[in-house]
């Protein structure tokens, strides 16, 4: 499918169902206020070009928004087991109270379930991908 037939597509389906009017907008628009102002090039900044609200005042605060994936795609593991049985290839939905992503401390850390086993061991690590540890128990999070 072309590119400009699904954009139109998303634009006519945003106008339909959101309350708030949905504009088309390229980005050498954002490039060309962000030079007329002198505003340096950030996302937010960008974002703030492209509603073409110039007085809108910045905040400090800015959120990061990471999606991620909440379970593996691939179901079962790929040798049967005796028996002709495949064994399923994640963890339970749930282990110990805890689920894919749940923010826990560890130490002085605050970081992320990544991983988890039905033993009760999870891999922790920070929102950036930083691995903090690939095995601790739930006891000490």
């Amino acid at each position: 499918m072309h590119l400009g037939i699904m954009k139109k597509t998303l634009i006519a389906r945003l106008q339909s169902t959101l309350s708030v009017p949905v504009m088309e907008t390229h980005g050498y628009i954002a490039k060309y206020r962000r030079e007329k102002y002198s505003i340096p090039k950030t996302h937010t900044n960008d974002a703030r070009c492209i509603t073409g609200m110039m007085d809108a005042v910045p905040t400090k605060e800015t959120y990061l928004v990471k999606p991620v994936r909440c379970h593996n795609r691939q179901i079962h593991k790929a040798k049967f087991l005796k028996g002709g049985i495949r064994k399923l290839n994640q963890a339970p939905y749930k282990v110990y109270g805890f689920r894919l992503w749940d923010k826990v401390r560890y130490g002085r850390d605050k970081c992320f379930i990544k991983g988890r086993r039905s033993s009760g061991y999870f891999a922790l690590s920070k929102l950036d991908g930083t691995i903090i540890t690939n095995s601790v128990s739930y006891k000490k999070t």
